[in-house]
């Protein structure tokens, strides 16, 4: 038999070793929620017992930090896609992020941050909708906004701003 059929024997008869070198796998790929790679661990075929046991250990290590995450999660979402804070906290309950912690990052986004969110993606935006009639324009913008989850007191805000009207 040869070395590598003997290592991996071994690596499958040891699933705490083969739950740890998939976690870390996925982890080098890009940084993930414990709640990810909780999911993926099930996905694979590993307990949820052993998963845990990883996990914990992973995160006693810094390997895994959910209020890390979420704070990279949120700063990356607001500066690439100029989403709402309403969207990143709905992203990152997907990711498995613990309400208290998605409260603590949402709370930090300032309503003038996310008007000027708004403001940055609809001036982006309003050039694909100049030559359009007023009320085609309008509805565009007020969709593609509210489609980020900005509120609607931001999303009328913004469009004024703009100068753009139903007609």
């Amino acid at each position: 038999m040869s070395s590598s059929n003997q290592q991996l024997e071994e690596l499958e008869s040891d699933p705490y070793s083969v739950a740890q070198t998939i976690a870390l796998m996925a982890l080098g790929r890009r940084a993930k929620s414990r709640g990810e790679l909780l999911t993926l661990l099930k996905k694979r075929g590993i307990e949820e017992e052993i998963a845990n046991a990883v996990l914990f250990r992973l995160q006693e290590q810094g390997f895994i930090n959910d209020y890390e995450f979420a704070r990279y999660w949120s700063e990356s979402r607001q500066r690439t896609k100029k989403v709402s804070k309403r969207i990143i906290a709905g992203e990152l309950r997907s990711k498995g992020i613990a309400d208290e912690i998605i409260e603590w990052i949402t709370s930090d986004i300032s309503d003038d941050s996310e008007f000027a969110n708004a403001m940055q993606f609809a001036e982006r935006k309003s050039r694909s909708v100049r030559s359009l009639a007023p009320e085609v324009a309008y509805r565009r913008m007020h969709g593609a906004l509210s489609r980020r989850g900005f509120s609607g007191n931001i999303v009328n805000r913004v469009l004024a701003e703009l100068g753009i009207t139903r007609s």
